[in-house]
């Protein structure tokens, strides 16, 4: 092993007692790598010895080489193109006056060349000035260990020609094995400096070392900054190369655009004509985007496959793949490579988790805001034009450019959401019409006018004990022709068309889904494979570790036993043969079982009550403070608050009960999180759901239980005069209004529902993410006036990336839409305007998000989805439960069904004339219990008063017993809510039976690429065999030897075609996957003569 020392090192001058820097080279084999044993057990022994790794930082600048990118793209095709050279096998560094050479400032590496596909962030600590023992221990000589597994030195690298005898390029190597060659870099050197190393700071570095190390085994290139920063964030850029690109697109089945495009079907005739003029009419309303995609033809999708890149259309291999996709593969290298030496994990997930790694994510596509031509947007500046600003909030939007540049899952949100603010359009109308109908008819609705008749003078019961009087049915005028806008035959007719349209949402958006996912290659994708989440290998980590140590108690027992006898030979020999047996058997894999989560099921359950408990008495509390603030108005002087009480009360009632829902909305959410996590599921796809059910559990109780208590409860249990309910023997129980709980309903709901979007978007969305930017802001000046230095140099884009907040996912933004779908669908008859509000808030919701996307967050790893998940069936539940809902609205709560009974049953004249004085009872003042009856009365003396409900007279015989009207009205009322029930589930069956879920175009289209498919792969079996039967015609006729026989045309590979191990040549095949799960237990690193790692990187 050759000892040089570093010219380049900062440190070169400074040896003195090993505490310097020097790189030591060698030649390593095929089999050798930084995850050897023997390297390993190098590195611990140094370590013991007072050498310790040392970050990447420190790595000396190579002199960058200028060659042509085409020469470059050529050499990816020759035999040991997956393998980098000398100076691309130790982590690059870059310079603080080095900048990229082409346009997009900060998206490139050092030589402006290879894109910077994904970021790793991690911070330098400051410690404080008093150092522990082990601190002061561990800032001693350091050894740092930067390989890239068995890939070769090139031509022109100063240590390859030193290790090869001087010789040029790769022949001075003994046999002319250049391509069995590597080098391994380690750096020895002190902490040398004022700052110190802590031990869990020491812990990170090696656990980051080896996972770069495995990340740059596993193709990817990576660059890190020069500068030894003593505290603040560090980025770690990583580049993919294309032979990386393509063997994790076929490994991930990426489908891709191939040369082959058909004509898409158009329609004729009438049909034809329609499009045509429907286009024309929505043009204006288009974005400006040419990513858009409606021409007449399409390409042919095919998965990626390296043996068919002749089928493919590339023109580009940096644009082959969009930067998406890239992101996507990146991470998906990242999420499986293993950390097996230091900490026994896998995926970057994890090491965030630990605290290895502050951040990883992929770069935006530079600056949002269009500087010069505006020809020459990239994706980020066309989406913040023609989709992120308030002033577009007129046109489309561009889903498929959001799908290219965020994703699928993102994308079916955005496209959720449009197809949702679409339907709401109809809705409104309708709704419109119906309070407008309410409008136009208040003046000779005979009900309303019989309420504010002075002469009837109909004398109410008091509302309240001792201090109420006696009033007239009259002063009610007001809550009686409100009442009428909402409380109308219209309303029935609404809530019909209401339910039919959520069924009508459903089956649109399942359409407009498959049409996406076929536009979008999504057809026949499989779900991708998920790895175990942190928590879930912390707890499986810790279940081994209990059953390791149980064990070890029993082999101290089992000798005990043997002496005393209680194991006999035949049971001896038996338990021989059986553990012989299970060790030939590899083990089971373990998992976490039900009785592992049990306790977990038992707070949530127990939590999960409580926080149902918790918000009905905030509906309680509510309750008495309407009671209490109705008694002590009621017994004020001024005659102005006592005819305001029910206004002012209610309103300030829904007021408190807004502030509840939003703090305890909040709560919620949180204590979602920390129930998910005490179940410990296995995947982030089984948190999220479990996650959304519990979050839309608890946020649906807490945000519609005021609202089902105003409209079932209110005024059910209130009882009779002279026989009231009674709370805490003090309070009776609130009565509903003259005209009907409908119109409090309608009250309760509309403040709700608005306030909660109103401050929900203001503050919650814009108003608080402002206030955090501002404070990073302010930070960053903080620091920026520490460090004059580094305000010289502009910053990059990872830089403004990581200043962005961090992507935490869609479950807020839905869970947003659903609670206002039910505002919209499950109390609709109460509220007609609601479809009207809700779409004015999804217009500004939409570009609300768009903006938050595409300036205010990091962008986010594009996912792979087909569906919206597990939210369609909350949707297709709430539908379900909103027909029954509005069944009993309407039944219940309004009067609805009385006005029908009196007028077809109980009326003289069959028209409404009398219903007010048929649905009043009487009460003889004298039955009143003592101490309830008024102190002073301004109306003189009163025999009968009159209360709202369906009871005999007191000169009955069965006083004040329920009456043959009430059981009329009640069956009228059940009867009501079973057809209306009926009726309209069959009206939904019949119309997502008419509605296809598959377009009929969609397949169609289907079936024909299925059979251009087909045609392609026979014509190209049948190129096959014409090419072989011409190749043995001319061995037959110019016996030309196997091995001069020409290529196959048109083929090529991005893996080496170089001999294998079997053939006994001296090339290396590449590796195509590494940091598998497999390395984990793999123990004995493999010989040269035995199988290659590229076997087992694969193997997976």
């Amino acid at each position: 092993m050759a000892f040089r020392r570093s010219p380049s090192s900062a440190y070169a001058d400074s040896w003195h007692n090993g505490a310097g820097f020097m790189r030591m080279a060698t030649a390593l084999s095929e089999s050798s790598s930084i995850h050897s044993d023997a390297m390993y057990h190098l590195t611990r022994d140094m370590s013991g010895a007072g050498l310790d790794p040392m970050s990447y930082s420190i790595l000396e600048v190579e002199p960058h080489k200028e060659e042509l990118w085409e020469e470059e793209s050529q050499k990816l095709l020759q035999p040991g193109a997956m393998q980098l050279s000398a100076g691309e096998d130790k982590i690059p560094v870059m310079t603080s006056s080095a900048g990229p050479q082409v346009t997009g400032e900060g998206l490139y590496f050092s030589d402006g060349r290879r894109k910077v596909d994904f970021v790793l962030v991690f911070h330098h600590r400051r410690h404080g000035s008093i150092r522990s023992p082990t601190a002061t221990s561990i800032s001693q000589d350091r050894l740092s260990v930067v390989s890239n597994g068995n890939f070769p030195p090139m031509a022109g690298s100063d240590v390859a020609a030193a290790a090869a005898g001087g010789g040029g390029g790769g022949g001075g190597v003994p046999g002319g094995e250049a391509a069995s060659v590597s080098e391994v870099f380690m750096e020895l050197g002190g902490a040398g400096g004022s700052e110190t190393t802590e031990p869990a700071d020491h812990e990170m570095r090696l656990i980051r070392q080896e996972f770069e190390a495995n990340l740059m085994e596993a193709g990817l290139e990576i660059e890190r900054d020069k500068e030894l920063k003593t505290h603040g964030p560090s980025f770690t850029r990583i580049h993919a190369p294309w032979p990386v690109l393509c063997r994790e697109a076929e490994f991930l089945k990426i489908k891709v655009p191939t040369k082959t495009r058909y004509d898409i079907k158009e329609e004729s005739g009438f049909g034809s004509s329609m499009s045509t003029m429907w286009r024309v009419l929505n043009k204006p309303f288009q974005p400006k985007v040419s990513h858009q995609d409606h021409g007449s033809t399409k390409f042919l999708s095919h998965c990626f496959s390296r043996d068919k890149l002749h089928l493919y259309n590339i023109t580009s291999k940096d644009t082959f793949f969009d930067n998406a996709t890239r992101g996507r593969i990146v991470y998906e290298i990242l999420r499986r490579t293993v950390c097996a030496r230091t900490c026994q994990t896998i995926g970057i997930s994890t090491l965030i988790a630990k605290g290895v790694y502050d951040a990883a994510f992929p770069l935006h596509d530079g600056d949002y805001k269009v500087i010069g031509n505006l020809e020459e947007r990239n994706d980020r500046q066309v989406l913040h034009e023609e989709w992120a600003r308030y002033s577009a909030f007129y046109k489309y939007q561009p889903i498929d450019l959001v799908r290219k540049y965020f994703g699928e899952k993102i994308g079916l949100y955005f496209a959720w959401l449009g197809v949702y603010t679409q339907l709401l359009i109809p809705a409104s109308i309708v709704g419109i019409i119906v309070f407008g109908y309410g409008v136009a008819t208040v003046d000779t609705n005979i009900p309303s006018l019989e309420m504010c008749d002075q002469r009837l003078n109909f004398t109410m019961c008091p509302l309240c004990d001792g201090a109420c009087d006696f009033w007239h049915l009259s002063t009610a005028c007001g809550t009686a022709r409100a009442s009428h806008l909402f409380d109308n035959p219209a309303t029935v007719f609404f809530a019909i068309f209401m339910s039919l349209w959520a069924v009508l949402f459903l089956e649109h958006w399942k359409r407009r889904q498959i049409s996406l996912s076929f536009s979008w290659d999504l057809t026949g994708i499989e779900d991708d494979e998920e790895h175990p989440r942190p928590r879930y290998e912390n707890i499986l980590l810790q279940k081994r570790q209990k059953k390791e140590k149980k064990k070890k108690k029993k082999k101290k027992k089992e000798p005990e036993k043997q002496e005393d006898g209680t194991v006999t030979g035949k049971d001896r020999w038996r338990q021989t043969l059986l553990s012989a047996m299970a060790a030939g058997i590899p083990s089971v894999i373990e998992k976490l079982t039900w009785k592992d989560r049990l306790p977990g099921y038992f707070v949530n359950i127990s939590s999960i009550l409580f926080m149902f408990g918790l918000t009905f008495s905030a509906v309680f509390g509510v309750i008495i403070y309407r009671i209490t603030v109705s008694a002590l108005m009621a017994m004020s002087p001024d005659p102005e608050t006592k005819s305001n009480v029910r206004v002012t009360v209610t309103a300030t009632a829904v007021i408190i009960n807004l502030i509840v829902i939003l703090i305890l909305d909040e709560i919620y959410g949180s204590v979602a999180v920390w129930l998910t996590e005490l179940e410990i599921p296995k995947t982030e796809t089984n948190f999220e759901e479990r996650l959304i059910l519990k979050a839309f559990l608890l946020k649906f109780m807490n945000a519609y239980a005021p609202i089902f208590y105003v409209a079932f409860f209110k005024g059910r249990f209130a009882g009779r005069p002279g026989n009231y309910v009674y709370v805490f023997n003090d309070y009776r129980m609130e009565e509903c209004a003259p005209g009907g709980c409908l119109i409090e309903l309608c009250i309760q709901l509309s403040i709700i529902m608005l306030g909660k979007q109103l401050i929900q978007n203001n503050i919650f969305e814009i108003g608080i993410p402002k206030l955090k930017k501002l404070v990073r802001a302010l930070k960053e000046k903080e620091s920026v006036a520490k460090e004059s230095e580094e305000s010289e140099k502009p910053p990059q884009q990872w830089n403004l990336d990581y200043a962005l907040a961090p992507f935490e996912g869609l479950t807020p933004e839905y869970m947003e839409m659903i609670i206002q779908f039910g505002f919209v669908s499950l109390f609709v008859a109460s509220f007609p305007l609601a479809p009207v509000f809700a779409l004015l808030n999804n217009v500004i919701e939409i570009r609300l998000d768009a903006k938050k996307f595409v300036t205010e967050l990091r962008r986010p790893v594009a996912i792979r989805a087909k569906d919206i998940g597990i939210w369609y069936n909350i949707l297709s539940g709430m539908g379900k439960f909103s027909v029954l809902i509005n069944a009993f609205v309407i039944s219940f709560t309004s009067d609805f069904i009385p006005r029908l009974v009196y007028q077809y049953m109980f009326s003289q004249t069959g028209t409404m004339h009398g219903f007010i004085d048929h649905t009043l009872s009487y009460f003889n003042v004298s039955n009143f219990k003592p101490g309830t009856v008024p102190q002073t009365s301004q109306h003189g003396d009163i025999t009968f008063c009159r209360y709202k409900d369906y009871r005999e007279p007191p000169w009955s015989p069965e006083a004040y017993q329920f009456s043959k009207q009430y059981w009329c009205v009640l069956a009228a009322r059940l009867a009501f809510v079973i057809l209306f029930q009926n009726l309209v589930m069959f009206l939904s069956l019949v119309v997502a039976w008419v509605i296809p879920d598959v377009p009929k175009t969609i397949v169609e289209q289907l079936k024909r690429e299925k059979k251009l498919l087909v045609d392609v792969f026979l014509q190209e079996e049948k190129e096959k065999f014409q090419l072989i039967q011409s190749l043995f015609a001319k061995e037959s006729s110019h016996s030309l030897h196997p091995e001069q026989a020409p290529p196959l045309p048109g083929r090529y590979s991005t893996l080496p075609s170089g001999p294998t191990a079997g053939d006994g040549g001296g090339g290396t095949r590449t590796r195509c996957r590494a940091a598998s799960f497999s390395q984990l237990n793999r123990r004995v690193p493999p010989s040269p003569g035995k199988e290659n790692e590229n076997s087992k990187h694969t193997a997976v």
